[in-house]
């Protein structure tokens, strides 16, 4: 059972949270047509795992839905806030109805709970976390202090998060896949893009640690500015893109004066290696 921090939200929202329902909740409970609910405008969370889903879906299939979901009333509807898993694995398993609890809250309390429930189940990327955080900043008006009591982290996590948004999109993309952590990306923050994308496919190639990446980041940001690769031209940057959107791996493409140059391919297991041949070979 998920143990929910009190974070300010009270009792009553916090049991809402947990992943066993209380005789109180059961109680506030009723069944709400799945046609009648969209999903949270606020939901920070933007990959849900397809195998997770499926095998949700199966015990709902077999048990039902255990734990309420939350709801607020929208238009002539209501509006998802917290289990949306529960409510998308539903609708796959054929329901109609689901078990809901609806509370009439703001936007903000929208917000904080859809972050609440995500983080306590670790769902979030540190990516989304920082989305999140820093929506609660820009929409909503709050410090980066407000925001740390609010969810129930330190400030500095809090800041250390919303700095991963500096990083470009292909180092943000490596995050959000997981492959990199926000201790790894964090000495990132601050290079060159192009510096910062060498290093963190070196990072997921030889599997770095967080402390190894901080000494890398700081020779790198110590190399003259001589010695330091031009960032390749926006035609490279697209094939680089391609490459590696087809491949499933990092691909670098290294341009040389000459015209010659050098194409390389990283990868972490001998499976990923396997997997590139077949679909060379196919």
């Amino acid at each position: 059972m998920a143990v929910v921090k009190n974070r300010g939200l009270g009792r009553g929202l916090s049991a809402l949270l947990a992943d066993t329902p209380t005789p109180e909740v059961m109680r506030q409970a009723s069944q709400i047509p799945i046609s009648r609910i969209q999903p949270n405008k606020y939901q920070p969370r933007t990959h849900f795992s397809d195998l997770e889903l499926e095998s949700l879906t199966e015990s709902i299939r077999k048990d039902g839905v255990l734990m309420p979901i939350l709801l607020r009333p929208q238009g002539d509807g209501y509006e998802l806030i917290a289990g949306e898993r529960r409510w998308r694995a539903s609708q796959a398993a054929g329901l109609q109805e689901i078990p809901a609890v609806v509370r009439d809250v703001d936007d903000l309390q929208a917000l904080e709970l859809a972050i609440i429930e995500n983080e306590q189940r670790d769902d979030l990327t540190a990516i989304e976390s920082a989305r999140a955080y820093r929506r609660l900043i820009d929409e909503f008006g709050c410090t980066q202090q407000q925001v740390a009591e609010k969810i129930g982290v330190s400030r500095v996590q809090v800041s250390n998060l919303i700095r991963l948004l500096q990083l470009s999109p292909a180092i943000k993309e490596m995050i959000e896949k997981r492959e990199l952590s926000m201790g790894q990306a964090r000495p990132l923050v601050g290079l060159p893009s192009h510096v910062g994308e060498r290093l963190a496919r070196l990072c997921i190639a030889q599997a770095l640690s967080a402390r190894q990446m901080e000494r890398e980041a700081k020779k790198a940001a110590k190399e003259p500015a001589s010695r330091v690769k031009a960032e390749p031209d926006a035609d490279v940057l697209a094939l680089q893109d391609e490459l590696t959107r087809k491949l499933g791996l990092p691909v670098e493409v290294i341009c040389k004066k000459n015209g010659s140059g050098e194409l390389k391919i990283a990868y972490t297991r001998p499976a990923e290696l396997d997997a590139v041949l077949s679909r060379l070979r196919s």
